[in-house]
């Protein structure tokens, strides 16, 4: 939808958990010398920034990145997550926030190839400068098209490398992104059944968001999924309690680290006890206990 803008949400809960999981699948990839794609489907506008603007009005960041910033005990995958954030932030006062499009651009080698889709005109002009800003070479390396990632994702899969990472981040304030992301996965598994395929999904009182993780479970024999709960639910049933990665054909270091990680995520960003934790599961091992 038109009307989201993730600047209001940058650096929040959701966006530790989601970067701190993408930065790890990227390492991983970049441990093979071959080159590979990442398509990302709903890029929004690269970078944020917290001393200004809507990011400053809202301030979700202050209980996510913030509460990292300062902190000299992080675990190896938010150490890793902290110190690409501080690349924005050079004087190490947090003043930026690079989106997953400049994470995934500054972890990826010169041979490997970004593709970004982003439906909003004033966002994707901006997408465009900080790509611009961040490798001089952008145009040979990045491509950019204002169009629904959904639609756009199909044209691109299986990528000619073979090797792929595929984001899927919408907003889901249209109802029906729900559906897309079930249709996403399972034509793009036809498409590219070894790609690596990694879906941000809210954690809300509501039945699409509720199911989502088991529609998605049953498209896919190789999966890993971490969810991360900051506050219990609303009452009335409205607003985001948290959040949750689902990843296909995982990297198979992933699930050991994450569930390394999860109980320290969970402890700094709890905003309330009650109802706050953190699950990780995989298809391959039993479930975790809650954090």
């Amino acid at each position: 939808m038109l009307s989201y803008r993730h600047v209001f949400h940058a650096g929040n809960h959701a966006d530790v958990l989601k970067h701190t999981v993408l930065l790890a699948v990227l390492d991983y990839f970049n441990q093979k010398d071959k080159p590979y794609w990442v398509i990302d489907t709903h890029a929004g506008a690269g970078g944020y920034r917290f001393d200004g603007g809507r990011a400053k009005s809202h301030a979700e960041y202050e209980e996510g990145i913030g509460r990292l910033w300062e902190r000299t005990d992080l675990p190896a995958l938010l150490a890793a997550y902290v110190a690409a954030v501080r690349s924005d932030n050079p004087d190490g006062h947090l003043r930026r926030y690079p989106g997953s499009p400049l994470l995934e651009l500054r972890k990826m080698r010169p041979a490997d190839r970004l593709r970004l889709f982003e439906l909003h005109p004033a966002d994707v002009r901006l997408l465009g400068e900080a790509i611009s800003a961040t490798v001089p070479d952008a145009q040979k390396r990045v491509a950019i098209r204002q169009a629904d990632g959904f639609d756009g994702l199909q044209v691109l899969l299986p990528p000619p490398s073979r090797r792929g990472l595929i984001v899927i981040d919408p907003s889901y304030e249209d109802k029906r992104d729900y559906g897309r992301v079930v249709a996403a996965l399972r034509d793009g598994l036809v498409r590219f059944a070894t790609g690596t395929f990694v879906i941000w999904y809210p954690l809300l009182q509501r039945n699409e968001s509720l199911q989502l993780a088991g529609r998605l479970k049953k498209l896919a024999p190789d999966w890993f999924n971490v969810t991360l709960t900051v506050k219990a639910p609303s009452k009335d049933g409205l607003g985001m309690h948290g959040s949750g990665m689902f990843v296909v054909n995982p990297p198979w270091t992933l699930a050991a680290a994450m569930r390394e990680t999860l109980p320290w995520l969970v402890d700094v960003l709890t905003i309330d006890k009650v109802g706050a934790g953190g699950t990780a599961e995989s298809s391959v091992s039993p479930p975790a206990p809650r954090a």
